[in-house]
């Protein structure tokens, strides 16, 4: 678990990122089970509601079950569906954006693969 939270996002979407990331990076494996919504709430010390509000939605996705009395688990399957989610998201928020900039400076593929192999590389200088 870590925190604290950043300001310009709503704390239950950050307690559902840090799940989610903690499967991406193989922390939570598959069946593996995940902190109670208690101990959530006592860890970072909020609100119930605020943690139920971050946790349901992974499990209407299926990406978390729950197991009665017992608690809440990593479904089979949930990392290649956050992997899939964000890989969408990834496209729609960066590359879409990234392409339509480039259009307009004039920019064009494969210079724009010049400059991505060039931040890949850590040679992040101008031109």
């Amino acid at each position: 678990m870590r925190g604290p939270f950043v300001q310009d996002k709503p704390i239950y979407v950050q307690i559902r990122e840090i799940i989610e990331d903690q499967i991406i990076n193989h922390q939570l494996k598959e069946e593996e089970q995940v902190p109670s919504t208690n101990q959530l709430v006592e860890f970072y010390k909020i609100n119930h509601a605020t943690v139920s509000k971050g946790i349901n939605p992974l499990v209407d996705e299926g990406i978390l079950y729950k197991k009665r009395g017992i608690g809440m688990f990593v479904a089979v399957g949930a990392r290649e569906k956050l992997l899939e989610k964000r890989k969408a998201s990834f496209m729609e928020d960066y590359i879409v954006k990234l392409v339509q900039e480039a259009d307009k400076l004039e920019i064009g593929e494969n210079d724009i693969i010049r400059l991505i192999k060039k931040v890949k590389s850590g040679d992040t200088n101008e031109h």
